[in-house]
């Protein structure tokens, strides 16, 4: 009998245990469902620019954009 008993903990045990693997799965892909910016969802705050070409100033060594030629 005791070994019965013991099958029938360890089963419940990997039911439970799966159970809990498959909620966190799901919640998982919940988010990254939400969080995919083809959903309407508000920007991250990441502002991306375009500003042309950049040169090296020399001097300090941080890239500024090119003038324009006139």
């Amino acid at each position: 009998m005791p070994p019965l008993i013991a099958a029938m903990l360890v089963g419940a045990g990997a039911y439970a245990g799966l159970r809990a693997v498959h909620r966190i799965l799901a919640s998982w892909s919940e988010i990254e469902a939400g969080s995919h910016p083809d959903k309407g969802q508000a920007p991250t705050g990441i502002v991306e620019k375009d500003l042309g070409s950049l040169e090296l100033d020399p001097a300090t060594g941080i890239y500024h954009p090119a003038k324009p030629a006139r």
